[in-house]
C-alpha cells in the first residue's frame, strides 16, 4: 500500500479560512473587459463562451460534447459507489482494495486521468477518515467525478485540518466522541478513496442495491452512506 499522508487535526495553517489576498480584492479591477458583456446567468455565460470559442475555431463542439458525456455518464460518483459496494459484498476484494487500490481498480476496469495512484482507506468504529487537498483540489476524478465547489474552497481546505469535527457537523455528521477523525491530505501523487462502513440493515442486498446507498460525500468522508429505505 502506498504511504499515506495524514494531517494531524489542529495542525496550523496560517491563512484564515476564506480570507481574500490583500492585493486582490474582489472588485479592484476595471469592468472594461469582455466578460462584462456576457450574460449574468452562469448557464447563459457558458453557452455564450462556447459559441464564441466555436466561432473562432478554438473548440470542437463534438469533442466538447464527448467530454461532457464522459463526465456525466462514464466517470463520477456512481463508479466509486460500485467499488465501495463490491468491497462491502466481497471481503477478498475489500482486502485487495485496501492493500493495492490501483490493482483492484484496474481489475474492475476503472482508470483514467486524475485517478492514478489511489489509496483506499476504510472507516471503522474506531476511525473515521476524511479527505482534503490543502494545496489545491487533487481529487480522484474517475471515481468521484468533478470535485464539488466546497472541496476546492479555502475554508474547507483549512478547516478540515484545524477542526474536522466542526466541518463534519456542518455536513450534518456527528460522530461518537471515541471515534478518531483521521484527515488525509490528497496530492498530485496520491489521491484517496474513503470506504465508508456498511450501513445497518443492508444484509442480503446485492451490489447494485448497495451501490445506491453510497454517496459521493461518504467517499470523501464528509458524509455517511444512506440507510436502506431512506430517500436518495
Amino acid at each position: 500500500m502506498a504511504p499515506g499522508k495524514v494531517v494531524t487535526p489542529g495542525a496550523g495553517l496560517d491563512k484564515a479560512p476564506g480570507a481574500p489576498h490583500p492585493a486582490l480584492m474582489p472588485h479592484d479591477h476595471s469592468h472594461d473587459h469582455p466578460h462584462s458583456l456576457l450574460p449574468s446567468d452562469p448557464a447563459l455565460r457558458v453557452k455564450a463562451l462556447e459559441s464564441i470559442l466555436t466561432a473562432k475555431g478554438l473548440v470542437d463542439p463534438a469533442a466538447l460534447g464527448a467530454i461532457i458525456e464522459t463526465y456525466q455518464h462514464k466517470v463520477g460518483p456512481q463508479v466509486g459507489a460500485r467499488v465501495v459496494a463490491r468491497a462491502w459484498a466481497d471481503a477478498g476484494f475489500a482486502a485487495a482494495l485496501l492493500a493495492d487500490a490501483d490493482a483492484a481498480l484496474a481489475a474492475m476496469g476503472v482508470s483514467g486521468r486524475q485517478g492514478e495512484h489511489v489509496v483506499a482507506v476504510a472507516n471503522t468504529p474506531q476511525v473515521h477518515n476524511m479527505v482534503v487537498c490543502t494545496l489545491c483540489s487533487c481529487y480522484p476524478w474517475p471515481l468521484l467525478g468533478i470535485p464539488p465547489g466546497w472541496y476546492k474552497s479555502d475554508a474547507y481546505r483549512a478547516r478540515a485540518v484545524r477542526e474536522p469535527r466542526a466541518v463534519l457537523a456542518d455536513f450534518g455528521v456527528t460522530l461518537p466522541e471515541d471515534q478518531t477523525v483521521r484527515v488525509w491530505d490528497s496530492t498530485a501523487e496520491v489521491r484517496y478513496l474513503v470506504v465508508p462502513m456498511r450501513p445497518e440493515g443492508s444484509a442480503g442486498l446485492d451490489e447494485a442495491a448497495l451501490a445506491a446507498l453510497v454517496t459521493r460525500d461518504s467517499m470523501i468522508g464528509t458524509g455517511l452512506p444512506r440507510r436502506p429505505g431512506s430517500a436518495p
